[in-house]
């Protein structure tokens, strides 16, 4: 008998999908995401897999009310500083009156979009921590 893993099964076991995997500089401590083969800062190659905090704080961020087809709107997209110093952006979801510059978020894992034929896409978001 042979035994067959399926898609989602397969997604679920990859680190990336499910944390914020960067890469640090075991020379000059410089983190990265996405992930990099190379220090940009010094130049070296001795970069080592690193799970990111998942913890930031709001550095910009603007609040979509048309947005494209498939989208619930109004949404809000920003730039998190994450605690080790590497900016990402990402929606920030949440209770939007509370969105401001500096505020701490989280990373959640939420639904990004649903395909036509049904199919659910997760990804991450950002959330205000009240």
């Amino acid at each position: 008998m042979s035994y067959q893993s399926s898609i989602p099964i397969f997604w679920r076991l990859k680190k990336g999908k499910y944390n914020l995997i960067g890469t640090k500089c075991q020379t000059c401590d410089f983190v990265y995401f996405p992930p990099r083969n190379s220090c940009q800062t010094c130049g070296k190659e001795n970069l080592v897999e690193k799970k990111l905090s998942e913890k930031g704080k709001i550095l910009t961020y603007t609040v979509i009310y048309v947005g494209p087809e498939g989208f619930e709107t109004p949404y809000c997209i920003g730039i998190i500083e994450l605690d080790e110093g590497v900016m990402i952006s990402g929606q920030i979801v949440g209770n939007l009156e509370l969105i401001d510059t500096d505020k701490e978020v989280q990373m959640v894992f939420r639904k990004i979009y649903e395909t036509e034929d049904g199919l659910i896409n997760y990804g991450f978001k950002f959330e205000i921590i009240e």
